[in-house]
């Protein structure tokens, strides 16, 4: 168990100007899609705390995938974490935290909400950080792989519906988070090189083995069979995830849904296009036509919306 050090403090830390505005700026420079969703979709009481949300984590992201044993020993860090959490929700908050910490405690200070949305978030975002610390440099199994898409897909589904349209709540439904698997899949996918340079490999072992094959051999007929399996898992999730989306009650909810559903979907179809041969870039995601098709294919989504009498 870690122990946190430096002066106790009890009392909520009051949020200040200059947290929010580290946290919009973490987020901004991270994601122009998550920066846009949150300042126009938000709930207006709570955007200021999502801008914390995401900048926490990706804060966290960035050290446990930087070069391993430099300026950070990146264990006992996660570990940090993961007490400050436990802490803070018991109503102990160590001082000295440095400015991202802080985003962390005043996220917490301000979550009166028994099992909130934003529980759920940090309880699974850590999970899922720990899983990527404990198995960099290694293979994962398959098992490993559903449970790490699992917790990620709760954890995102559980903050997206927290911090937009908090106060008009969403059916409980085992695809409630169907939709954020469907986009793990894809985006694990589209990250394999990248992801594969620095330790981190998506595809399961017990595969490689049965068809000896190597994390690296993205050509070869089996490994392209794979993604393809991948890829149509993900067109399901996209099927399922998509019909629950268009029952929240929320509009607002909705269209940020639909929104992070057909960026995904878009890079589907280039991986599909590719003959399931996955390549280290994506460039195509970022041009004018993937805009005008993600605008496109989010308008016809908000159909089923309709359709379902919202």
């Amino acid at each position: 168990m870690t122990t946190l050090s430096g002066t106790a403090n009890r009392r909520a830390p009051a949020p200040s100007s200059h947290s929010a505005d580290l946290a919009r700026a973490i987020t901004r420079r991270a994601s122009t899609q998550s920066y846009a969703t949150i300042r126009l979709l938000a709930d207006r009481d709570r955007a200021a705390d999502a801008y914390r949300a995401y900048a926490y984590f990706r804060w966290i992201d960035d050290i446990i995938d930087g070069p391993a044993g430099v300026a950070v020993d990146q264990p006992a860090f996660l570990r940090r974490q993961q007490a400050l959490v436990e802490a803070g929700y018991q109503g102990y908050m160590p001082g000295g935290l440095c400015p991202e910490e802080t985003l962390l405690a005043e996220l917490i200070a301000g979550d009166e909400e028994p099992n909130s949305g934003l529980r759920t978030y940090l309880d699974n975002m850590m999970a899922v950080m720990a899983i990527d610390q404990e198995r960099r440099g290694r293979l994962i199994t398959a098992a490993e792989l559903d449970r790490y898409i699992d917790l990620l897909a709760t954890g995102v589904m559980g903050a997206l519906l927290h911090f937009i349209g908090h106060d008009c709540p969403a059916p409980r439904s085992a695809a409630r988070s169907r939709a954020v698997q469907g986009a793990c899949i894809i985006h694990m996918l589209r990250d394999m090189d990248e992801d594969c340079r620095i330790g981190y490999y998506n595809i399961p072992a017990e595969y490689l083995a049965a068809h000896a094959i190597g994390v690296d051999d993205r050509d070869h007929p089996a490994y392209r069979n794979w993604v393809a399996a991948r890829v149509a898992l993900a067109r399901d999730c996209f099927r399922d995830g998509l019909a629950y989306i268009a029952q929240v009650g929320n509009a607002r909810c909705r269209l940020a849904g639909f929104a992070y559903v057909a960026r995904f979907e878009w890079m589907a179809r280039l991986i599909e296009r590719d003959d399931y041969r996955l390549r280290a870039t994506y460039p195509e995601r970022k041009s004018p036509q993937a805009g005008l098709w993600m605008g496109w294919r989010t308008v016809s989504s908000l159909g089923l919306g309709r359709a379902a009498g919202r």
